[in-house]
């Protein structure tokens, strides 16, 4: 699911954006003919994920409309991450997937696997150019690699240029080829989480452990289409619609992810490797308008979003952006998210019923709400360079999807809420 906003639908957009916000369009080039930005961003969650992420992309103009675009990403990412099993009153042991050492969880507390981390390098590259009189194409590549994940892809668009270039209308292909390679291996579809303490000897839980890996990796590949509108409605008015397409096939389960078996009075009486279907297919549509008011811009945009996993969302953002001084600026935001859970989604299995074909008590597919509110501060500097900074505050609030909390489990809190501070400093040269 590796598709973006295409170069020539993004390069049409920033050069209406400039028509419309009445910027220059040649501000911040220097080194002849190409244009960096760059950015470092900070994200830490209250108890939880810290990342880090550095971003240099840079845009070469070999004339006659022909550019070359690279981009390079490098992220880190450390901390607690939920496991997906329930809190419990007492003291919880977990081994680590990997099948190597163990932690304990304070009781009450949501069970975090405080060993997380991971290092990722996404490399990205695409060229564009014209095809004849008012048609562009574009084509390109990504290579993404982690500890134990390693995407590649490619993709390529064309776009038709109408109404003296005030519309444009697109269509982009992506595929992606991702290859999942967990530590310890591949666990099978609700395996059951070993304890050694359980074992006489490191063999014998060895051995029981092996049994429960199906494979040392998987695989999954994603096609993604893209269509879109690009109409320019007036000089302080450009609007865009998009309708996207991701069909994906392969393994989808998190192999880090679990969820707990309780019995009648909400006791946890084992935690099982979670499991998700092998296909999904998600629909969007985009709609996003910006306009120019008096010299500030508004740049307000929505998503709804909807698959086969019965999973449903609806994004909102907007962003306003006000002169502060003839050379600084200060940009609003908020944004809101709200999603329904997937139709898997259990925040715990009950030991009297039956094992169902899929389960997965991983908060991000259940029903929640979220919202950012946050504000950019940015400046001009000599040649047309800039250089902005932006605070932001994430609220996530997992909400119940109607499975009572038996026993116990009334009295833990099973949707736990995520805050998370977000900073970042951006410069273009």
């Amino acid at each position: 699911m590796q598709l973006k906003q295409l170069a020539n639908i993004s390069a049409a957009l920033a050069a209406a954006s400039c028509a419309v916000l009445g910027q220059d369009a040649q501000a911040g080039t220097v080194l002849d003919d190409w244009q960096f930005n760059s950015a470092i961003l900070l994200y830490n969650e209250t108890d939880r994920v810290s990342a880090g992420e550095a971003i240099l992309s840079a845009r070469g103009d070999f004339g006659d409309d022909k550019y070359l675009n690279l981009g390079l990403v490098v992220d880190a990412l450390t901390g607690a991450s939920a496991t997906g099993a329930v809190a419990q009153p007492g003291v919880q042991s977990f081994t680590r997937p990997s099948g190597k050492g163990s932690y304990d969880v304070a009781p009450g507390d949501t069970p975090l696997d405080d060993t997380f981390h991971d290092t990722r390098v996404q490399l990205d590259a695409s060229w564009e150019q014209p095809l004849a009189p008012n048609w562009r194409v574009s084509g390109g590549g990504h290579l993404s690699k982690e500890y134990d994940y390693l995407s590649l892809g490619v993709n390529g668009s064309v776009a038709r240029d109408f109404n003296q270039k005030n519309t444009t209308v697109s269509m982009g292909l992506a595929y992606s080829h991702d290859t999942i390679s967990p530590e310890g291996g591949v666990a099978s579809g609700f395996a059951p989480m070993l304890l050694r303490s359980n074992f006489a000897d490191d063999d014998s839980y060895q051995a029981a452990f092996d049994a429960t890996r199906d494979r040392a990796d998987d695989t999954k590949d994603t096609v993604d289409m893209l269509l879109g509108l690009t109409q320019v409605i007036n000089r302080d008015w450009l609007m865009q619609f998009n309708y996207s397409l991701s069909m994906a096939d392969g393994y989808m389960t998190d192999p880090f992810k679990l969820v707990s078996v309780v019995n009648s009075n909400g006791e946890v009486q084992q935690n099982l490797y979670e499991s998700r279907p092998d296909k999904r297919t998600k629909h969007s549509v985009y709609w996003q308008n910006k306009l120019h008011l008096g010299g500030s811009y508004l740049d307000a945009s929505y998503r709804y979003m909807w698959d086969d996993w019965e999973l449903k969302s609806h994004t909102a953002d907007v962003k306003w952006r006000f002169p502060v001084s003839e050379q600084w600026y200060v940009e609003p935001q908020l944004r809101y998210y709200q999603q329904s859970a997937a139709e898997f989604y259990l925040p715990f299995l009950q030991q009297s019923d039956s094992l169902p074909q899929y389960a997965s008590a991983d908060y991000r597919i259940g029903k929640m709400s979220t919202y950012t509110l946050g504000a950019k501060f940015g400046t001009k500097l000599a040649a047309g360079n800039e250089l902005s900074f932006r605070i932001a505050l994430y609220q996530q609030n997992p909400e119940q999807d109607g499975a009572d909390a038996p026993g116990v489990l009334a009295n833990v809190d099973l949707y736990e809420k995520v805050t998370a501070v977000m900073a970042q400093v951006s410069y273009s040269f």
